[in-house]
């Protein structure tokens, strides 16, 4: 279980999340819906190791997380993967798909893997895997996100927001992708968006509940 009990975070003087609490489960699909500005994007960082809360506790699968970003264990960092709403904010520009998708790799000294079955798993091309982000459009820039984020093989996936800016097709394909990677490995995923069709449709299959902020 990826689990937050208590979470408050405060930027400043401003209380964005408080007694946070939110359960995600191996293989299934636990939605989070709530209006803008009401803590999401926020607990999700915490969920992911990269915002240390002001209050609270965060297990991952019953261990206690005590040190945050970087200084967080790896084998804990690695269990729990984050996909942006907006890849461009979330990418070096200076990288080429196939070093954005291969990051985590490198990041942990492990040799990366194949090319072509990093293209074929989330649909990009050999010859998109050579450009960089302004060279390719959002939706593609997003495929190679999901990659990056999915290249470790984490046992939790946070997606947030991670299909507002797209089109129809990449949406479909890419909430298939992680449809299957969790039927593969178990995985559980948090779907966080403001779209309650496709949060209704996505955790149907794994009979995942629906959390709602604010």
């Amino acid at each position: 279980m990826l689990r937050a009990d208590g979470i408050a975070v405060s930027y400043g003087r401003q209380r964005v999340l408080r007694d946070a609490d939110l359960t995600v489960a191996p293989g299934v699909v636990t939605g989070l819906a709530g209006p803008s500005g009401c803590g999401k994007s926020t607990l999700a960082r915490v969920l992911a190791l990269m915002l240390r809360p002001d209050g609270g506790r965060l297990t991952v699968d019953g261990t206690e997380v005590r040190r945050w970003r970087q200084r967080a264990a790896r084998d804990l960092r690695t269990k729990v993967a984050l996909i942006f709403q907006q890849p461009r904010l979330a990418v070096d520009p200076r990288l080429t798909l196939r070093e954005i998708a291969e990051e985590p790799f490198h990041a942990t000294g492990r040799p990366p893997g194949p090319a072509a079955d990093l293209a074929d798993e989330v649909g990009l091309t050999p010859e998109l895997l050579v450009r960089r982000p302004h060279e390719v459009s959002d939706g593609q820039l997003q495929r190679a996100c999901v990659a990056r984020a999915l290249a470790l093989r984490p046992r939790y996936v946070i997606c947030d927001e991670m299909t507002t800016m797209l089109d129809a097709s990449t949406q479909a394909h890419l909430v298939a992708r992680l449809e299957a990677y969790r039927t593969e490995t178990g995985a559980g995923i948090l779907a966080i968006t403001h779209d309650d069709e496709l949060l209704t449709r996505w955790t149907g299959p794994s009979e995942g509940p629906i959390v709602r902020m604010g």
